[in-house]
């Protein structure tokens, strides 16, 4: 299933395609739509999307010279945070940072720029820790998902054409 929707989506031989590739010296491997680089690229992704700071797809782009993976993917990963989901999830990440380092979380939190300015240095341990704790716990179980379904899709329907 899972891997049927991405090969359905699957744009690497559009002629437009080819031409902006050739034209700017992109590797193909960063569009592959294969098990290992749609996982990767999912954990990549997740990894930095959890990380409270500005700049995530550039972050993305930065890691793409050491390790293949589909960067479409990463980046829509990114998008995770964005202006509307940014405050649950951090604030989320800044109570399990409390929680990891036994601290009592503030009270009377306001999303005001000025609040942040004044406790700045009581939230910034926390919110770094719960974000670590996120982005090396959820990525790692979604790559480690995705593997697993695809294999799983892989197989099912190796065993409907047998039959």
């Amino acid at each position: 299933m899972i891997r049927k929707t991405f090969k359905k989506h699957d744009l690497r031989h559009h002629p437009k395609l080819d031409a902006f590739l050739t034209r700017y010296k992109i590797p193909r491997e960063y569009l592959s739509v294969n098990r290992k680089a749609v996982a990767k690229g999912l954990l990549i992704g997740l990894f930095i999307a959890f990380i409270p700071m500005p700049f995530q797809m550039l972050a993305v782009l930065a890691v793409t010279p050491f390790v293949r993976f589909n960067v479409p993917i990463a980046l829509a990963m990114c998008w995770l945070s964005n202006p509307f989901t940014m405050p649950p999830m951090y604030y989320m990440e800044y109570l399990t940072g409390c929680k990891l380092l036994g601290m009592e979380p503030l009270h009377h939190v306001q999303m005001t720029m000025e609040w942040f300015k004044t406790n700045l240095d009581d939230i910034f341990v926390p919110l770094y820790v719960g974000t670590f704790f996120y982005s090396f716990t959820v990525a790692p179980a979604v790559y480690f998902l995705v593997n697993w379904l695809w294999v799983r899709s892989v197989r099912r329907a190796r065993d409907e054409n047998r039959r």
